[in-house]
């Protein structure tokens, strides 16, 4: 349809000197034909009645097609155009008949490819008022826009990985807790941090280091992408967005999925890589109701996980308030305790299945703070591998291990932890040399025990230090075998004497839908075939001893023989001739519990108690504090910060109870436990409490029911720590 047309169509409103004129409807069809500009109509119903030639052709063969189309059918407003600030659609922009200015939109051209016009418009009139349809223009402003979708993009995406940057992952958390917060509904934040990536950058260049950073983009996309909004805010840390998720079960295990995919092997300019990740979480509203709070108790969290050993997960506390304070207080003790005696080495026995004999003891470091009491190694090792004070630590421990071992009969072995960043010290060697002419032990009777991290530093320098070992005649020994980094490729490449099975394995191996029996098999199999020795650690109790015997277990160091001991026992017991333990446990392995000294609620109907938790595991929990409790009452136990835990009481004698929970307790990252679920602040805020803050020991005063209440059914009693 030529200009000619449309405009004789529509003459009769316009004045007759205009209608008439040649000049002006040739210049209007050489307007479209030079392709500077398309021409458009609409009916009054809003359907189209005038295209340009040229714009036909970039749609359809023919004008026929699509002429009396509806213009809603053809045109569709892109709302991924980042200049567009309405939220209204098309057809409610045509229905006000007011004026269009510059509205892109997207259509579909003849290969179904889309393109973007930019259309404007205004409403047409008769002599009466009556609205007859919109005149108007377009233009293809594909190119354009597609540039400006991709700056918009560049300024909302890392360039490097394609995840959202930091910008768009502030805007996006900001406006999620603005929504959730009206809504009452939850949010989880992490916050991910790489572990050795440094290391990675430094030896194998920068483009090695963006080739891995790509990587683990797309492995948190395969772990997480359905679940979360994933970010990288810069260099090495990543950040997850989980909206509506506040079990911490769930998250616990999507964070232990997310180490573990992090942490297997990479392939990077044809070398392998290995590095890991700490992860930190806090969850709205519970932790934060404001993006910075969340963040900070995020960020609070993922520094503990480091702390704590790094390639694990944190979630947020109250008690994490003062970590890194408290962190530097540790340092600073752990250098005068070096200095002042402090430490002590506690040695647990290797022994032997088939007479139970002892062939060698594992060294265990203990610390014994003046102030503190005892502080288990799990706290202070990790801030020693922090600093270079884990090489002074490790001499030490080396060094006594052997002066020990030297008061022991001389067929008996002695084992010692060494960390990656000790290995990789290059005077490691050295060390151990001096150390063994100094205390005169026979080389064969030390044994370094080493995980799979020791790999993760530079290939040629490691395979100089096993090679310098093995030339000493010292034992290796690859401890944790079956998690982390595991390799096949470790045993090729490394001389090792003995492989030790994990306690992960030995505490499920006799859960029926656990493969720990099949995965222990296999290791001492692979261990016999490759000539090497095997130990099993971590066996508690006779079900698990006759599991691991039946599979071909030779060597055992675990409970059911004898715990970690001080130097002054083990010597009693050898001047006693105690050279064989007869192994002595439960029947049945229960899952572990721990002793601990907390204070906590308990409600029953509508009263609430104080009283002393005593041992607590996944399952249950021991309770002093109240007398007269049958079994069979159900109780709700407060353990503060809104966890509640529903729980049946299954032993009742004096003041002290047995509880089972109807919900077993999960992992907190941190070694302890906690409630899969919380009350929500929003309920604790209809009680009357703050959003802002969960003292310990609140919960909601519905639980409590209305009305006048009853008299207490149980004496509560006074518990003190002794």
């Amino acid at each position: 349809m030529a200009v000619s047309s449309l405009l004789k169509g529509f003459g009769s409103s316009a004045p007759s000197a205009r209608k008439a004129d040649p000049l002006r409807v040739e210049v209007l069809e050489d307007f479209e034909q030079a392709g500077m500009g398309w021409f458009w109509a609409s009916d009054a119903e809003g359907r189209l009645c005038y295209l340009s030639d040229k714009a036909v052709e970039t749609l359809c063969d023919s004008s026929a097609a699509i002429i009396g189309q509806p213009l809603v059918e053809l045109f569709e407003i892109d709302r991924t155009n980042p200049d567009e600030k309405s939220d209204r659609p098309l057809n409610f922009l045509l229905s006000t008949k007011a004026k269009l200015k510059g509205i892109i939109v997207r259509v579909t051209g003849k290969a179904g490819t889309p393109a973007w016009w930019s259309l404007t418009g205004f409403p047409k009139t008769d002599e009466d008022g009556d609205f007859r349809g919109y005149r108007g223009s377009a233009r293809d402003v594909t190119a354009e826009f597609k540039k400006k979708l991709e700056d918009s993009r560049m300024a909302e995406f890392d360039a490097l990985t394609g995840l959202a940057n930091r910008h768009r992952m502030d805007r996006k958390l900001n406006s999620t807790l603005a929504a959730y917060k009206s809504a009452k509904r939850s949010c989880a934040l992490m916050l991910l941090d790489l572990d050795k990536f440094k290391y990675v950058n430094d030896t194998m260049g920068h483009p090695a280091g963006d080739d891995l950073l790509r990587q683990v983009a797309e492995r948190l996309r395969a772990v997480a992408g359905d679940k979360a909004e994933i970010g990288r805010l810069g260099g090495d840390e990543f950040q997850l967005i989980l909206p509506d998720i506040d079990d911490r079960g769930e998250l616990g295990e999507l964070a232990d999925k997310i180490i573990q995919m992090l942490s297997s092997p990479y392939q990077v300019e044809g070398k392998r890589a290995i590095i890991g990740a700490s992860v930190g979480i806090s969850i709205a509203p519970y932790d934060g109701i404001e993006s910075d709070e969340l963040v900070r108790s995020a960020d609070l969290a993922l520094y503990a996980a480091k702390n704590g050993g790094r390639g694990m997960y944190r979630f947020y506390s109250a008690e994490l308030k003062d970590v890194e304070q408290e962190r530097q207080i540790i340092l600073d003790d752990l250098r005068d305790a070096l200095t002042d005696g402090q430490l002590k080495l506690h040695y647990q026995p290797v022994v032997r299945t088939k007479d139970h004999t002892v062939v060698g003891f594992e060294a265990l470091m203990r610390w014994e703070h003046p102030d503190k009491g005892m502080i288990p190694p799990m706290h202070f090792i990790p801030v020693a591998e922090d600093s270079d004070l884990i090489n002074r630590l490790g001499e030490w421990a080396i060094r006594r291990a052997c002066e020990d071992a030297m008061e022991w009969p001389d067929s008996i072995r002695v084992a010692v932890n060494v960390s990656a960043k000790q290995f990789a010290n290059k005077g490691f060697a050295a060390i151990v040399t001096q150390v063994l002419a100094d205390t005169g032990i026979k080389p064969d009777r030390l044994e370094l025990e080493m995980t799979e991290t020791v790999f993760m530093g530079d290939s040629e320098a490691t395979e100089a230090t096993f090679n310098a070992l093995k030339s000493l005649g010292v034992r290796l020994a690859l401890d944790d075998f079956g998690t982390g980094y595991s390799s096949l490729s470790y045993l090729r490449s490394a001389p090792f004497d003995k492989l030790k099975v994990d306690k992960s394995f030995v505490d499920s191996c006799t859960q029926k839908d656990q493969n720990s029996a099949k995965i222990i098999s296999a290791i001492i199999g692979l261990s016999n075939a490759l000539g090497m020795d095997v130990t099993v650690e971590g066996v508690e109790a006779f079900d698990q001893f006759n599991l691991v015997c039946e599979k071909g277990a030779k060597y055992i160091q675990g409970w059911i023989y004898s715990k970690a001991r001080p130097q002054d026992e083990i010597l009693e017991e050898i001047a006693s001739g105690g050279y064989r333990i007869k192994p002595s446990g439960p029947d049945q392995y229960r899952p572990e519990r721990r002793s601990v000294f907390r204070r906590i609620g308990i409600i029953h109907d509508d009263h609430r108690y104080d009283a002393v938790m005593r041992d607590l595991s996944k399952t249950g929990s021991r309770i002093e504090g109240l007398v007269g409790v049958p079994e069979g009452t159900g109780l709700v136990l407060d353990m503060g910060g809104g966890q509640l835990a529903v729980c049946s009481v299954v032993r009742s004698e004096d003041a002290t109870i047995g509880v089972e929970f109807e919900t077993p307790l999960i992992s907190d990252g941190a070694g302890g436990l906690c409630t899969r679920h919380r009350i929500s602040p929003y309920a604790l805020a209809a009680a009357g409490m703050p959003l802002g803050s969960l003292p310990p020991g609140n919960y909601p005063d519905q639980m409590l029911g209305s009305g006048p209440r009853s008299q207490p059914q149980f004496m509560q009693v006074k518990v003190s720590r002794s």
